[in-house]
């Protein structure tokens, strides 16, 4: 079916509510729409007084000076809020930029330069990437990879290195604390006599060892740990980072002060324990998301990289997209994906647009018609004139996306928050008791001793591995569930959602043509799926999968002619001459069709579905219906939604005659029909504007910036790379009901996260009392280690419950 267009009388007018150029407006939208489903957004919801610069979509966008400039990148290795300021600073000291924006939730940073200062765009990406390579990130191009496949690079391999050198010295180094040290200390804590160095002098010939080896395991194993406090005294933003540093090197210089003094008080176990632990809890949750990842590799992609384009001569040769210029006159083969936007030379072609519309019904085109880049042609060959700046909607989709992820910046670690607050006051304290000391008649050594005891005991270092810990389990929890997940704040930001936007095909629905129903004979069924095996078309796929499921073979039909008119074909099987498709079609080859049988064409058209006329040598015989059905269980899942007191929206590129179930749905409180990807994005703006927090759920290309703007994105498996890009978590199996699965699993997550700070805590509960009543030594330190530790562990592996 074709869809209806009007150009507008000024083509260089804007729709008020998606920003979209007004020339490919559609009839009835109104002067200040491209569509009536833009022009209903903004008669439902209100618009905004103001809008904030980095959270303006497509639209809504302020202006920005015509010369500046942008460039994504990708930067593998960040994890906290502390990453994305410190990348963010060193970006605005070089030449040429005006603004940078991180973010760690996708591994990404875009930076704004002056284009008149900065006369070589290449050069100064690379720049970017060399100067953002720095203290163990890796900054490359975003077009070289998405937030994913970040994680198909080497930082996890990485770390796992430095981790398992880290087992491997620190269990060499436990045993001498095992045979030798910890029963020394168990004596003295209990009063008992054990002399350490008359024990065949073990203690003298291990501890210059420890002490050298000891540096290794920290500066190599813990360079992770390290870089994270360097970042946040550089950035003077404390996290949980420098609380492991501080007691690493607390314990390290209270071990190497007592070894000289001959003391016995050596807690190097202390310090290589700890940056061992935390880099290990790293190292376990950059595997689970790297599982979370590859569970979504083999997403399609919906970019062109080569195309045919017409020589002088006539002849076509490939060439790469990347050097299509304005004019330029493409070869489309039938089957293939439109490279750029342009216009259709001549003839007429059929085209699905859905991965960029979202309109489930392919469109008919005819010469002078626009093709949008990304789509596919579904029937007939096409040859397209490349139109202006030679660019794919695909690409613009992207770079909406791009935007909308790079201004979403990570919610900072509750772990992080409650180190900016303890940090200032443990150094303090500390220099206190120092002083302290001094005041009473102590001398200096005992005032360092004093200062390093207090770091020792009253730091909480275990937050820095019970926060990538938990990360981790409840990443793995989610994916052993189907919910790829890929951002740790994720939990957090579903639990303060109070609205879900679905789209609805490929969501909603199934998003493939299926057969409804059909009035055929058994012998003119068999003929019609004879002659749509050579079709190229969604529906022809439909009727023959039906058919087939219907009979275990198909009957020996011979087609001796075939043709494809774009919206439908003909052919003869049998020696009958067989036509099927629109009624139009039939009209245009004048072929007769009953009324009733129009009647019944017109009335599914009117209900969203698509009507296949069938005829016979001359006149219209049947009917089949395709159609694309709601997914099993949807209204399940939203009536589960609806009790947890979550507002469900519906959003569709296709008219409100597709989706009229979810009209009538008493689960669904919105439905905007008509609504092309830019306004999806516009929507979800709208609504956050009214106050509310959005979770998007979609599959498609064009649900990407919507997905990418909203405050939470969940994509299904099946959808494209983009979509998934654009998203927080993947619904792994395309299974409905695990949207409300993640809404539960959310809040057993908020609970153990709790539970496991608390566990992280338990380490300062035991050492504590001990160093106030004068018997802390480095056993009751690494027992305590090992009980916080451990809880965290047990906790964060228990059966998590779903929420129901």
């Amino acid at each position: 079916m074709q869809s209806d267009r009007t150009p507008a009388a000024d083509a260089s007018e804007t729709c008020r509510l998606c920003g979209s150029d007004l020339s490919t407006r559609r009839r009835d939208a109104g002067d200040a729409f491209c569509s009536e489903g833009c022009r209903d957004v903004d008669d439902r919801l209100p618009a905004p007084e103001v809008y904030h610069d980095q959270n303006a979509g497509p639209g809504e966008q302020p202006p920005t000076e015509s010369d500046e400039d942008s460039v994504f990148l990708t930067v593998e290795g960040m994890h906290s809020t502390t990453c994305e300021s410190f990348l963010e600073s060193v970006a605005m000291k070089l030449d040429g930029v005006r603004g940078a924006e991180a973010s760690y939730v996708t591994e990404s940073i875009r930076v704004t330069y002056d284009s008149t200062a900065v006369t070589d765009p290449d050069g100064f990406r690379d720049m970017l990437v060399e100067e953002l390579s720095v203290l163990g990130y890796s900054a490359a191009s975003r077009e070289k990879g998405t937030a994913e496949a970040a994680y198909e690079a080497d930082i996890e391999d990485v770390i796992g290195y430095r981790y398992a050198a880290g087992v491997v010295f620190t269990s060499f180094l436990m045993i001498p604390y095992l045979v030798v040290f910890y029963p020394a200390h168990f004596a003295d804590l209990f009063g008992l006599e054990y002399n350490l160095f008359a024990a065949g002098n073990q203690a003298l010939v291990v501890l210059p060892a420890f002490l050298i080896l000891t540096i290794v395991v920290m500066l190599f194993t813990g360079a992770p740990v390290l870089r994270d406090a360097y970042v946040a005294l550089k950035l003077r933003q404390p996290n949980t980072g420098l609380l492991v540093t501080m007691t690493a090197l607390a314990a390290y210089l209270f071990g190497s002060a007592s070894f000289v003094a001959g003391g016995t008080g050596v807690y190097y176990d202390l310090t290589v324990v700890s940056v061992a632990t935390v880099t290990g809890a790293m190292f376990y949750e950059s595997v689970v998301k790297r599982r979370a990842a590859d569970a979504l590799t083999d997403l399609t992609i919906s970019r062109v990289r080569t195309t045919l384009r017409y020589a002088s001569d006539g002849s076509t040769v490939s060439v790469d997209v990347d050097t299509l210029e304005t004019g330029d006159l493409v070869l489309v083969p039938e089957g293939e994906r439109i490279p750029v936007d342009g216009t259709l030379v001549e003839g007429e072609c059929t085209v699905d647009e859905a991965v960029v519309t979202g309109e489930s019904t392919p469109v008919r085109k005819q010469a002078g018609d626009t093709l949008i880049g990304g789509s596919v042609l579904v029937a007939g060959a096409a040859d397209l004139r490349v139109g202006e700046d030679a660019t794919s909607s695909i690409d613009r989709l992207t770079a909406a996306v791009w935007g909308f992820q790079t201004a979403t910046h990570g919610a900072q670690r509750r772990a992080d928050e409650l180190a900016t607050k303890i940090v200032p006051a443990l150094a303090g304290l500390s220099v206190l008791v120092g002083v302290a000391t001094v005041l009473v008649g102590g001398d200096l050594p005992a005032a360092a001793v004093a200062v390093l005891t207090v770091v020792l005991v009253g730091s909480p270092w275990v937050l820095g591995f019970a926060t990538p810990f938990s990360t981790g389990a409840s990443i793995e929890a989610a994916l052993d569930r189907g919910i790829a997940v890929f951002d740790e704040t994720v939990f957090e930001r579903l639990r303060a959602v109070d609205t879900v936007v679905f789209d609805k095909t490929g969501t909603l629905t199934t998003g493939q043509m299926e057969l409804l129903e059909t009035d055929l004979s058994l012998d003119l069924f068999g003929a019609v799926a004879a002659l749509e095996r050579r079709a190229a078309h969604p529906a022809a796929a439909a009727i023959v999968a039906a058919y087939d499921r219907q009979n275990d073979a198909a009957a020996a039909k011979s087609v001796t002619k075939f043709t494809s008119h774009g919206t439908g074909v003909e052919g003869v099987v049998d020696d009958d001459r067989l036509l099927v498709g629109t009624v139009d079609l039939f009209a245009e080859q004048g072929w007769s069709v009953p009324s009733d049988i129009s009647d019944r064409a017109v009335a599914a058209h009117e209900s969203g579905n698509l009507p296949v006329v069938v005829g016979r040598n001359g006149t219209a015989e049947g009917l089949v219906l395709v159609g694309d059905e709601p997914r099993v269980g949807w209204e399940e899942t939203l009536a589960d939604l609806s009790e947890r007191g979550l507002e469900t929206v519906v959003l569709t590129g296709d008219d409100a005659a597709a989706a009229e179930a979810f009209t009538d749905s008493e689960h669904v409180d919105y439905v905007f029909a008509e609504v092309p990807p830019s306004g999806k994005a516009a929507t979800v703006r709208r609504l956050q504007a009214d106050g509310r927090e959005i979770a998007m759920v979609g599959d498609g290309t064009n649900d990407a910036p919507a997905l990418a703007a909203a405050d939470l994105g969940l994509s299904l498996g099946s959808g494209t790379a983009l979509a998934a890009d654009a998203a927080d978590l993947a619904l792994v199996e395309d299974d409905l009901a695990t949207v409300d699965t993640a809404f539960g699993l959310s809040a057993t997550a908020a609970e153990r996260r709790r539970q496991n700070v608390v566990a992280a805590l338990s380490y300062n509960a035991i050492v504590a009392p001990t160093a106030l009543v004068g018997i802390l030594n480095p056993l009751v330190a690494m027992f305590g280690a090992l009980v916080s530790c451990g809880l965290v562990v047990a906790n964060s592996h228990r059966t998590f419950d779903d929420g129901d």
